[in-house]
């Protein structure tokens, strides 16, 4: 049995699947990640990556050697890392386990050792609201918490800042404090509510901001600065008694190692679909258990990511809680044809129950929305004075 052939789809809103073929007619599916290298109606730069690595180092090879396989797609690129090549190589990777599991007539997590748990809570996400000339910010992302906790969330998320100043007024501050706590008053003490800095502070301002809002008790304060400044975490996590989650932003075992050596982060959130897919994910998360930190995967994309997701939460027994937005985005379940597998209730989804991956990809609806609305643009974030700061 061999990998014959593959087909990359990308969909609207933002996302691409892979579909990959063996010569015994099974097929597989994954979800590379397009990492937002967008330009108008330029391609993002992750299909380039994907075609190399599959026709490279997957074409014509055993679906079975997983372990194999990516060490062949990691090692031999050697500038390895990054966002495209992670990314590459974790949709192909979702797509081999895919596969196997379907060969075996069992979901991944029974691949990776058994179920540790039967469902897994989720989060929904919460706009604030402040770009968008709402008149009252606080109010406004108050009520959509409440609908959403109508709808059977028990754990919401939001950013609740703006773009910041490197050290901003207490106005700034304030603002973000008051939207925290109305949510908090809206949706009272038995829901979770993380909060996510989105790198958009700078160590002062995260200080500040952490002080803040701990008052409301967040589930946990995501990424209070950059990747690039984890070293200032060891002061933050110090001047707060919240829980520090980080993660999206990295994308191997040895970007999340110095966090945990250092004891500076509380929750890693890797992403599926980002570092590395199945394979090195799981690996994330039992280095994490080994330092008692909790794993909670970073998903802002389509069901396959997600679905991959809930197979790490299923096999890891320090998965806390899991992202999704399927049910935020338009269109979002037209890709599947077994969408009750995400139907949420009592604020969990269930651990899935079906082959490989659990989800069942409408491959004729992909085909046809192939192409479609695919432009996007991240704008470039601006301070006040016009330099170009973090969005």
């Amino acid at each position: 049995m061999r990998v014959t052939s593959y087909e990359l789809y990308e969909v609207p809103p933002r996302w691409q699947f892979l579909k990959v073929e063996t010569s015994d007619g099974r097929v597989g599916w994954g979800e590379p990640y397009t990492k937002w290298h967008y330009r108008g109606d330029a391609p993002s730069a992750t299909p380039a990556a994907v075609d190399q690595m599959m026709e490279k180092y997957v074409l014509g090879s055993d679906p079975e050697r997983i372990e194999d396989t990516w060490q062949a797609m990691y090692r031999s690129s050697f500038y390895r890392g990054g966002p495209v090549h992670m990314s590459a190589i974790a949709g192909i990777d979702q797509a081999l386990w895919d596969l196997k599991g379907k060969r075996f007539g069992a979901p991944v997590y029974d691949l990776l050792g058994g179920a540790t748990r039967d469902r897994i809570r989720v989060y929904q996400h919460v706009d604030a609201h402040r770009e968008d000339g709402v008149a009252d910010p606080a109010a406004a992302a108050a009520r959509e918490a409440e609908s959403h906790v109508a709808d059977g969330f028990e754990a919401l998320k939001l950013v609740p800042t703006g773009g910041l100043e490197l050290v901003d007024d207490p106005a700034a501050v304030d603002e973000a404090a008051d939207i925290v706590g109305a949510i908090r008053e809206a949706v009272g003490p038995e829901v979770d509510i993380a909060l996510d800095f989105h790198g958009r502070a700078s160590k002062a301002m995260a200080r500040q901001l952490a002080s803040a809002v701990e008052p409301f008790d967040p589930m946990f304060v995501e990424e209070p600065v950059t990747p690039e400044h984890g070293h200032a975490l060891e002061r933050i996590a110090t001047a707060t008694r919240l829980p520090i989650a980080t993660g999206e932003r990295l994308y191997t075992r040895s970007d999340f190692r110095p966090l945990l050596e250092a004891d500076v982060v509380d929750v890693v959130q890797p992403d599926v679909s980002n570092a590395g897919g199945i394979t090195e994910t799981k690996k994330i998360a039992d280095m994490a258990e080994t330092y008692d930190v909790s794993v909670a995967p970073h998903c802002p994309m389509g069901p396959l990511c997600t679905a991959a997701s809930l197979q790490i939460d299923a096999a890891a027994p320090n998965a806390l809680i899991q992202e999704q937005v399927l049910h935020k985005v338009e269109g979002a379940f037209r890709y599947v044809e077994n969408p009750g597998m995400f139907e949420v209730e009592d604020g969990f989804l269930d651990v899935p129950e079906g082959p490989g991956l659990g989800v069942e990809i409408d491959g004729a609806t992909v085909a046809e929305f192939d192409g479609r609305d695919l432009s996007y643009e991240r704008p470039i974030g601006r301070r006040a004075d016009g330099s170009v700061g973090e969005r």
